[in-house]
């Protein structure tokens, strides 16, 4: 809904209000539009983890892996975000207020990835405790 909808019609909104960002609208959509596709796929490897978990298989292989895509997956978004912003700086289409807000959002993705990357260390090794468990009873 947010991509969808919600940063279409705020674009839409400002083009109105200031005709002379109109022709940002197009660059800035598709960057934004861009930068959402990473949370997509995030949100479907988090499915996948809540259903692993729902059948009883937390600590798993399976799930230690999901769990480092999603953090490479977060710190590409934050690349990804930084870089764009840069790049639409270096293009005039951008506002170095923008880019200065923009590191608080490169900033959480960051800490997601380090989060992730420990939370599937700490399920790798769960789970291969949990198999030398299943072994020994």
């Amino acid at each position: 809904v947010i991509y969808a909808v919600v940063i279409p019609t705020l674009g839409v909104n400002l083009c109105e209000q200031y005709p002379e960002l109109s022709g940002w609208f197009w660059p800035w959509l598709i960057f934004l539009c861009g930068s959402g596709i990473p949370c997509y796929a995030v949100l479907l490897l988090a499915w996948r983890i809540a259903t692993n978990i729902g059948l009883d298989r937390s600590f798993s292989e399976e799930n230690a892996k999901m769990l480092l895509k999603i953090s490479c997956l977060a710190a590409g978004d934050a690349g990804f975000f930084f870089t764009g912003n840069i790049i639409l700086l270096l293009l005039n289409m951008n506002h170095p207020g923008v880019v200065l807000a923009s590191f608080g959002v490169v900033f959480v993705g960051i800490a997601l990835s380090v989060a992730f990357a420990a939370l599937s260390h700490l399920v790798k090794k769960a789970a291969a405790l949990q198999e030398q468990s299943d072994w020994t009873i």
